[in-house]
């Protein structure tokens, strides 16, 4: 848990980026191609998140105790958005964030909502179950950082939710045998998985099969393409910002390529250093030339 901060607005936002960098992600966070301007509210709306989920899956609480630590944190963000935070170093950058660019704190409840659900949905029955999930646990956190760009129109916004969804389910795909290892969940729908004859036993002894790798193209089928409808975003906002956004979508890119081809569904890939270093290459090569090569690379999954 954060440390009571007062008022330092510096020591704030420090112990945000701290748990920025103390994180590992295939997808950077508040990068150094961000404009300096960014970095702080972005790296302190990851840090509620971060905080949110460690309550949601960290610990030996009970799953009432949780969603309980869940409700005062939506406390402590309401009283931040009305300019009376409570003494603690999350809270005291959120409310300079909030007021600073105006961000709706709608946006950060709908964050919570996402892990209370996480808490007390572990099955999706449809796609669509999916997608109203991922409508609340990913799409949030882009429509917040268009809000610091003050860029939220509605084209705008519906390409943002096409990246974050595609990133959600990306998440889902590559964490497969962690989640129901860790946490009991598991995010591929019910009726899909009964479609293509997985069972959740399967999930559950790692086996994999044929009609679980059947099972794995289809999913990773379906997030490419939706990467790929929300990929002109990075084009059309330009900039540091458009340039980590291009880097983000051919990394998650990346990450489905190896899904897509590896052997061990329950293998987690993983980004090297090379791999890293092309990707930032691709990202600032034409951003027209990059957008064409993710429809070329996205068909070639089909």
């Amino acid at each position: 848990m954060q440390p009571d901060a007062g008022t330092d607005i510096g020591q704030a936002y420090a112990w945000c980026r701290n748990i920025v960098r103390s994180h590992y992600e295939n997808f950077p966070v508040a990068s150094l191609l961000l404009p300096r301007r960014l970095r702080d509210p972005i790296a302190a709306i990851y840090a509620f998140a971060r905080t949110a989920d460690d309550i949601t899956d960290e610990g030996d609480a009970s799953a009432q105790q949780r969603l309980q630590r869940l409700a005062e944190m939506e406390a402590a963000l309401m009283a931040a958005a009305d300019g009376a935070p409570p003494p603690s170093l999350l809270y005291v950058a959120l409310a300079d964030s909030i007021a600073r660019h105006r961000l709706p704190p709608v946006l950060l409840r709908q964050l919570l909502s996402a892990f209370r659900q996480d808490i007390e949905k572990k099955r999706y029955g449809n796609f669509g179950e999916l997608m109203d999930y991922c409508k609340r646990s990913a799409n949030p956190v882009g429509r917040l950082l268009l809000h610091l760009l003050r860029r939220s129109g509605e084209r705008e916004a519906g390409l943002s939710d096409a990246v974050c969804s595609a990133l959600q389910l990306t998440n889902f795909l590559q964490d497969i045998a962690q989640d129901y290892r860790e946490n009991g969940r598991i995010y591929i729908p019910q009726d899909e998985m009964q479609r293509f004859g997985v069972s959740e036993q399967d999930i559950a002894d790692q086996r994999n099969s044929p009609r679980l790798a059947q099972l794995m193209q289809f999913q990773v089928q379906r997030a490419t393409r939706l990467l790929r409808a929300g990929s002109p975003l990075g084009r059309e906002i330009g900039g540091r910002f458009g340039l980590e956004l291009r880097a983000v979508v051919l990394g998650a890119a990346r990450v489905l390529e190896k899904l897509h081809s590896q052997q061990d569904a329950f293998a987690r890939p993983r980004l090297g250093r090379l791999e890293r270093t092309r990707i930032l290459l691709g990202a600032l090569a034409s951003p027209f030339n990059r957008a064409q090569w993710l429809v070329s690379r996205s068909r070639q999954l089909r």
